[in-house]
């Protein structure tokens, strides 16, 4: 994954990676630093009683032998080798069992993401529970627990629970302009280095998004009132608003990948990860009518704007949430490579170095597996007809919202919803033969911008 971060030349060039979709610092030591500030505070102020979620999910662990398992010995699964046998700030892996996992839960939970000021530089920890699951959730119980229904429906309710957090006005506190705030001189730069990017524009933060720059937190009244923040129309005009043949993008994104016949079944857990249409989409009696589909998906990182937009004008033919995973990773994702299918090594395999590759270059496989938002749309130009859009939460960000709803008619570039807490992925779907292309290169450095041209539709079949 290429990293976004503004001031990239200051970062050595092992770290330089974002991992999972741009969600974690860029260098990776940083969130090391973080999670060891976490562990070092619940160390010293000792046991403290679990909130009442987490309670439950102590009571599921304990209380079902396979669960129990899962969780004792994903821990012990870690491999003892370098570099797991010390993390990159030079410390002692920190979490150490099940029962050391729930205390630093229980402590994060009481504060929103928030900006990170270390000795190595400046970056962020979007998704605060990833930085304690990220070792363990690449081993095989792990990967077992991860999958368990029972597992994935405790912690939706403990999502759910911090969510109301992340939407209360406490959670607005990591808003302010100090150094670890998210408006302070470094992250307001880092987030509109990525929102200029890609126009290559000057705009201001408040030229971009929709504030009030005069009022405290730039007016925003949660953690999540910030990330679902709105942008200013003409900062994204929507391209030709009058021209049925063109696409506009559905979500501020980079470019992940582009694939041409999709099978409506196919092996999405493989290191290939080619796309399971069937399983994208939910099931729904209308995937049948997506064989052999075209598939655009793009990522949305955690500076990026994260409502989603309709890419064609016309009518909402069914709209839901799949529920799904939060914390799936293949297990050819393994950590440094380790558990990689046989004769399939990750990139660490063998190595000293950390894989920093994450559950980003995995996002094939969330298509089918992680909490999705489905949205079928029957476009007003016929040569498209039947269209797709799936939102793809990855790993704690799985909050999708709609706000279209069936027979609805939309116009190009209309919202159709959000990512709370931030966002992941999405795809479009094209059915066969419909001559859809002029997708963005691979590679690009850069997002596309949402509402501004993804693709053309014209010329043969394929």
């Amino acid at each position: 994954m290429v990293h976004q971060h503004g001031d990239e030349h200051d970062i050595p060039h092992e770290h330089r990676v974002h991992r999972h979709g741009a969600w974690l610092p860029a260098d990776h030591r940083l969130q090391h630093e973080w999670l060891k500030t976490q562990i070092d505070h619940v160390d010293k102020a000792g046991a403290k009683e679990l909130i009442p979620v987490l309670q439950d999910f102590k009571r599921l662990i304990e209380g079902n032998s396979r669960i129990y398992m899962y969780f004792n010995q994903m821990w012990e699964e870690i491999p003892l080798k370098k570099p797991y046998d010390k993390d990159p700030t030079g410390t002692k892996r920190q979490i150490r069992d099940y029962r050391h996992m729930l205390a630093v839960l229980n402590h994060i939970f009481t504060q929103a993401p928030q900006w990170t000021d270390a000795a190595f530089g400046v970056g962020m920890v979007g998704v605060p529970m990833v930085g304690i699951f990220d070792y363990v959730m690449a081993t095989p119980s792990g990967h077992a627990a991860f999958l368990d229904p029972e597992v994935n429906k405790m912690i939706k309710k403990i999502l759910n629970e911090w969510g109301k957090f992340l939407k209360s006005p406490k959670s607005a506190e990591v808003l302010a302009t100090h150094k670890q705030g998210w408006f302070s001189e470094h992250a307001v730069k880092d987030v509109m280095d990525v929102a200029n990017a890609p126009l290559r524009t000057s705009h201001r933060f408040e030229d971009m998004y929709v504030c009030n720059p005069a009022a405290k937190y730039y007016g925003y009244t949660s953690w999540d009132d910030f990330f679902t923040r709105q942008l200013r129309d003409t900062a994204r005009p929507v391209a030709s608003p009058d021209d049925d043949n063109v696409i506009a993008n559905a979500c501020e994104s980079k470019v992940y990948n582009v694939a041409r016949h999709a099978k409506l079944r196919d092996r999405f857990w493989i290191k290939s990860q080619p796309y399971s249409v069937l399983d994208m989409l939910g099931h729904d009696p209308l995937a049948a009518q997506f064989d052999g589909a075209t598939v655009y998906q793009a990522f949305l990182s955690a500076l990026s704007y994260h409502r989603w937009h309709s890419p064609v004008s016309g009518r909402i033919v069914r709209a839901f949430v799949k529920d799904g995973t939060y914390f799936s990773e293949p297990l050819f994702e393994g950590p440094a490579g380790g558990y990689a299918g046989a004769g399939e090594k990750g990139a660490g395999a063998g190595s000293d170095e950390i894989d920093v590759r994450g559950i980003g270059v995995a996002q094939g496989y969330l298509t089918a597996l992680a909490t999705r938002a489905v949205i079928f749309i029957q476009a007003d130009n016929p040569a498209i007809g039947l269209m797709a859009f799936v939102g793809v939460g990855m790993d704690e960000v799985s909050t999708c919202e709609i706000t279209v709803a069936q027979g609805q008619a939309v116009r190009k570039g209309e919202q159709l919803g959000m990512f709370h807490f931030g966002g992941s992925s999405h795809c479009l779907l094209f059915r066969a033969g419909v001559p859809v292309d002029g997708f963005p290169a691979l590679g690009r450095q850069e997002n596309v911008p949402v509402r501004s041209q993804v693709a053309v539709v014209g010329g043969g079949r394929f």
